[in-house]
């Protein structure tokens, strides 16, 4: 059995080739490894999806917050008012990300992302 991993951030590409040799894992062994990987495949998209929301969510808030503080950015262009605003709108979801970001589901972190 052949098995082929790519990081999909990379591209890196690497395979290996299983054989049925003493002491390693028999056909059964192996086919039940792969029914257990179609069975858990699901589940394992949708934990990437919540984790890739999650990140999302994590880098913009720190993305604004790098802007607003940047004179390059938007640091001179806004007003005392604007900035304070947007401060707070910030610090409340970094608050709410701090609070719920281990249980929150994809939609919960995809919604507040929108809220801001």
């Amino acid at each position: 059995m052949t098995v082929t991993a790519i990081d999909k951030g990379t591209n890196k590409k690497e395979s290996i080739t299983i054989t049925n040799e003493k002491g390693r894992l028999s056909k059964d062994e192996i086919e039940q490894m792969i029914k257990d990987s179609e069975k858990y495949a699901e589940e394992d998209k949708r934990t990437k999806e919540r984790l890739d929301a999650k990140h999302s969510m994590d880098n913009y808030i720190e993305s604004m917050q790098k802007s607003i503080d940047d004179p390059e950015k938007w640091g001179s262009k806004l007003e005392d008012d604007d900035r304070r605003t947007i401060r707070d709108a910030l610090s409340d979801a970094r608050d709410w990300y701090n609070a719920n970001g281990e249980s929150a589901e994809k939609d919960e972190f995809d919604e507040k992302l929108k809220e801001i």
